[in-house]
C-alpha cells in the first residue's frame, strides 16, 4: 500500500480552507490495487503511504507511514478472492486508522464478499453477511461505501451509514454504445434479479424477460422456462455476481434455443472462480461484460469474450461527494 495525501478538486479545496477542515486521504489494501490507483488518479489524490506485511505464519501487519490524525480517510478494499485474507486486511487497516486517531474512516468496498449469505437458507446455517458487517463496524469504520450489493437489505446489517452505488450508468452507457436498441431485450437470470434488470430495461426502453430456474443444490442451476419474447432479438442477461458462470451459460443456452439472435451478459462483479472463464468461452454467449470492482485475473485479461468496464470515475465521484458532505443518491437521479 503506498501513495501520499491530497485534496479533491479546486472548489472542494477552497471550501475546506475556508472552514478549516482537514484533508481527505485515500488508502488501499492489496485486493484491487489497480482500481484504487485509478480512483486516486481520477481524483488527483495519490494513495496514503502505508505497508501491509505478513509474518512467516501469514499473519497480517499494517503500518501507516504518514500522519492521519484528524483526517477523513477512505480505505479502498474489495473482499474478493482470497476473501478471508482481504477481509482481514481491511479490518486491520480500519483498526490501525482508528488507533491513529483518524477523524472519520470510510470503508470503500467495491465488492462486498459474503453478501450471498444474507439469510438463513436452512436449519443451523449462518447469516455471514451480518457477521462481516459487525466485524467492519467493530474494527472502526464510521461509514461504508459499496457497489451493487447482492441484496439491498444488507445495508441494514450495518449500524453505520452505508451508501450502495449502482453500476447501472456504466452498464447502460456501454450498451448504448455497442448495441442497437431496436431489437434489444433485457433478461433477468432469475426472479430475484428482476428489479435490477427492469431498471436497465426502463432506461433503455427495452422489453424485459425472465429466466425461470431452480437450484437443485448450491452452485448449480437448472433452467425451467423463459418468460417473455426473445425470438429474433439481441438478448442481454443482467446480474450482480458471476462466480462459476454456470447459471449464465445455462440461461444463455436456453435462450438461444428459443430463437434469440444473439446473447450477451452484463454483470457487475466478475468473481469468475475456477474454470468460469473457460466455461464462458465455450458457451453460446457473444460476450460477458464485467466491471473492475474485482481485480481481473490473467484469464480474464487474456479472454476475447470477457470485457472489463472501469468504475473508478463513479467510485471517485461518490468519495468526493461524501468528503464534501454532498448527496450521493443524486448521482443516479
Amino acid at each position: 500500500v503506498h501513495g501520499a495525501d491530497s485534496r479533491v478538486g479546486g472548489t472542494a479545496e477552497a471550501a475546506r480552507a475556508a472552514c478549516g477542515a482537514s484533508q481527505m486521504k485515500l488508502m488501499s489494501g492489496n485486493a484491487n490495487r489497480p482500481l484504487a490507483e485509478a480512483v486516486a488518479d481520477h481524483m488527483d489524490a495519490p494513495l496514503t503511504k502505508a505497508q501491509v506485511r505478513r509474518f512467516s505464519d501469514n499473519e497480517i501487519f499494517v503500518t501507516i507511514d504518514e500522519n492521519v490524525r484528524g483526517e477523513d480517510v477512505f480505505v479502498i478494499q474489495s473482499t474478493s478472492y482470497p476473501a478471508n485474507d482481504h477481509l482481514m486486511e481491511l479490518l486491520i487497516c480500519l483498526d490501525a486508522l482508528r488507533r491513529a486517531s483518524a477523524r472519520r474512516i470510510t470503508a470503500v468496498i467495491p465488492y462486498f464478499g459474503y453478501a450471498r449469505q444474507d439469510r438463513k437458507t436452512g436449519g443451523r446455517t449462518p447469516i455471514s453477511a451480518k457477521l462481516v458487517a459487525n466485524l467492519i463496524c467493530t474494527a472502526g469504520a464510521n461509514r461504508v461505501l459499496t457497489m451493487d450489493l447482492h441484496a439491498g437489505q444488507i445495508q441494514g446489517f450495518f449500524d453505520i451509514p452505508t451508501d450502495n452505488l449502482f453500476s447501472l450508468p456504466v452498464l447502460e452507457a456501454d450498451m448504448r454504445a455497442n448495441y442497437s436498441l431496436k431489437d434489444l431485450v433485457i433478461i433477468s437470470p432469475d426472479v430475484g434479479g428482476v428489479v435490477r434488470a427492469r431498471q436497465i430495461a426502463d432506461k433503455l426502453g427495452a422489453p424485459l424477460a425472465i429466466v425461470d430456474k431452480r437450484r437443485p443444490r448450491p452452485g448449480e442451476s437448472e433452467v425451467m422456462n423463459i418468460i417473455g419474447e426473445v425470438e429474433g432479438r439481441d438478448c442481454i442477461l443482467i446480474d450482480d455476481i458471476v462466480d462459476s458462470a454456470g447459471t449464465l451459460c445455462n440461461a444463455a443456452a436456453a435462450i438461444m434455443k428459443k430463437g434469440a439472435k444473439s446473447i450477451s451478459a452484463y454483470v457487475t462483479h466478475g468473481v469468475l472462480s475456477g474454470g468460469a472463464v473457460e466455461r464462458v468461452e465455450k458457451s453460446v454467449m457473444k460476450e460477458l461484460v464485467v466491471t473492475d470492482t474485482i481485480c481481473p485475473s490473467d484469464a480474464v485479461n487474456k479472454s476475447k469474450q470477457v470485457r472489463v468496464l472501469p468504475v473508478a470515475p463513479l467510485i471517485g465521484e461518490a468519495i468526493r461527494r461524501i468528503a464534501n458532505e454532498e448527496s450521493v443518491s443524486k448521482l443516479f437521479d
